[in-house]
């Protein structure tokens, strides 16, 4: 059986083939309208904006043929904001028309209860029985998003399932041949590839009384704390790309890079093991051509074919003139690489440029490349990468930068310290702070926060617990701690002592000094929610 894929070109798509692919099926792409009415299976998956996805179908006709294979019951499968198309509109783009198969507005998050997006991997409960969850045990699914959909009653032939997060929603809906979820099954690891293939293997099957699909529990959902590896990627002197990782941003070891492995080997290891993400920074010198950067992107889409929990990008995410005289915006780039498999950006060096400018004229001109980027695929796709350092001093008069008082006074015994922004890998510091910072991204569109910190990198002494409660305070967007993890008791404490979302690790990894399922194991035995 052929596989039709609805690509309207936005987005990274490429798991999703990938995906199919993996499961023994052939996929081919939407061509034009009679397409989508003649397809075997259809599957959307909706990535972008609300309003970003209904202009593209509204541009290439896709609407009314749509409308007609639902309306006529024919296998379709949406996907993320391809659930939230269903619908009559949404709150993320006012008076922009979803395709009205289901009543009511896509609402926006409340703001207060979590981080806004709902990022990482959360439950579900089933409200009806679907061979499509047959095999399905409860595990977590992955979910990236700022809106939802609503449990109403004029829709309640419709719900297939529900999750918690601060308010109850509806995670999946299905009518007949016709179903569409809120979370990501080609993201949602093994679980989420056996959902996909029961429904590749055609929904008349029959439901597996046997299984766990009858358990429908009021009980709420919770989302996972996050453990992400990260792979440092650059080239060493014989051009090959290879994982490092240094001290202090030293990444050679007696004159030659360190290599702690190929990329698309160790990442897939580490979905192996469990991680719930994979973040690359690109860290050498062919950043400065990211168009052609052919390596980095090959490194995705070879890693995208075998691993499937999320993938971020850092590196180079800006915009350039190239050496031919091709000019690229920072969402050219962008695109590049989330079509070659990336599902998350992060920026670094351009944020803090970008916020000074911001700081500076208290505009937004829509031209950075934060809102560029969110604008077109959403907040929940842009991450800023921060490297801040500590500045002591005896006293929070000394200087206009947000303040705190530490437990690990400076070298002259100073009580308080800022927290310096840094680019160039921590070797030059600007005149912003890491509040100012976070807080201004926040502003301009960005959905997530990387938090490293130059004083614990490399260190393994553990996170910045003063720094990640500082950053936790400022935001509210998820926070991703990093930098000074150097055993698993750490992740328990930056979980135990600060609100953040997700903990990151690379070197430790790579040595196997610590494994990913021991981490889970330390953390999950102290009553914090782990995938």
């Amino acid at each position: 059986m052929n596989v039709t894929l609805l690509d309207y070109g936005a987005g990274n798509v490429r798991s999703v083939r990938n995906a199919i692919r993996k499961l023994g099926y052939s996929v081919s792409d939407v061509t034009g309208p009679e397409d989508i009415i003649n397809a075997q299976r259809l599957i959307f998956p909706g990535v972008g904006s609300f309003g970003l996805v209904m202009n593209r179908l509204s541009q290439k006709g896709y609407i009314a043929p749509l409308q007609q294979r639902i309306l006529e019951n024919k296998p379709f499968l949406g996907i993320c904001v391809a659930l939230q198309s269903l619908y009559e509109g949404s709150e993320e783009s006012p008076g922009v028309h979803g395709l009205g198969i289901l009543k009511g507005q896509v609402k926006r998050f409340p703001a207060g209860v979590h981080a806004v997006p709902q990022i990482g991997w959360n439950g579900i409960k089933l409200q009806q029985p679907s061979a499509l969850f047959n095999d399905y045990n409860d595990e977590k699914l992955y979910f990236v998003h700022s809106y939802y959909a609503a449990d109403e009653s004029r829709n309640a032939q419709w719900c297939l399932a529900k999750t918690d997060y601060g308010i109850e929603f509806v995670s999946a809906v299905a009518k007949g041949n016709v179903t569409a979820f809120q979370f990501h099954p080609e993201k949602s690891g093994k679980a989420g590839l056996k959902i996909l293939e029961n429904y590749l293997a055609g929904t008349e099957q029959q439901i597996d009384i046997n299984t766990k699909n009858g358990q429908f529990s009021d009980k709420r959902t919770k989302i996972a704390k996050r453990i992400i590896a990260c792979l440092d990627v650059r080239s060493n002197d014989s051009g090959d790309l290879v994982v490092t990782k240094g001290d202090q941003y030293d990444v050679r070891d007696k004159g030659e890079v360190r290599n702690l492995g190929k990329p698309v080997e160790l990442a897939k290891r580490y979905y192996e093991e469990g991680a719930d993400e994979i973040t690359f920074l690109n860290i050498t010198g062919f950043r400065d051509f990211p168009m052609k950067d052919q390596p980095m992107l090959e490194v995705l889409e070879r890693t995208s074919e075998n691993v499937f929990v999320p993938l971020t990008i850092g590196g180079g995410i800006r915009e350039f003139t190239d050496s031919e005289g091709a000019s690229y915006t920072s969402l050219d780039v962008a695109s590049a690489y989330f079509r070659a498999g990336a599902d998350k950006v992060s920026i670094g060096s351009d944020a803090v440029d970008t916020v000074e400018r911001f700081l500076a004229t208290k505009t937004k001109t829509g031209a950075s490349s934060i809102e560029q980027i969110s604008s077109v695929y959403g907040a929940q796709a842009v991450v800023i990468s921060v490297d801040p350092r500590r500045v002591y001093v005896s006293s929070p008069e000394l200087t206009s930068h947000h303040t705190i008082k530490t437990s690990f006074p400076g070298p002259e015994g100073q009580q308080y310290c800022w927290y310096q922004c840094t680019v160039k890998g921590g070797r030059e510091g600007r005149d912003v702070d890491v509040v100012q910072l976070v807080q201004a991204c926040e502003e301009l569109g960005a959905g997530e926060i990387l938090l490293n910190c130059i004083d614990r990198d490399g260190t393994n002494s553990g996170f910045d617990i003063e720094l990640v409660r500082m950053v936790k305070d400022a935001v509210a967007i998820p926070v991703i701690a990093s930098s000074g993890a150097g055993k698993a008791d750490h992740f328990v404490e930056v979980f135990e002592k600060t609100p953040a979302d997700a903990a990151l690790a690379a070197g430790i990894f790579h040595r196997h000094e610590v494994q990913i399922e021991d981490v889970k194991d330390l953390v999950a035995g102290a009553g914090i929610e782990v995938r």
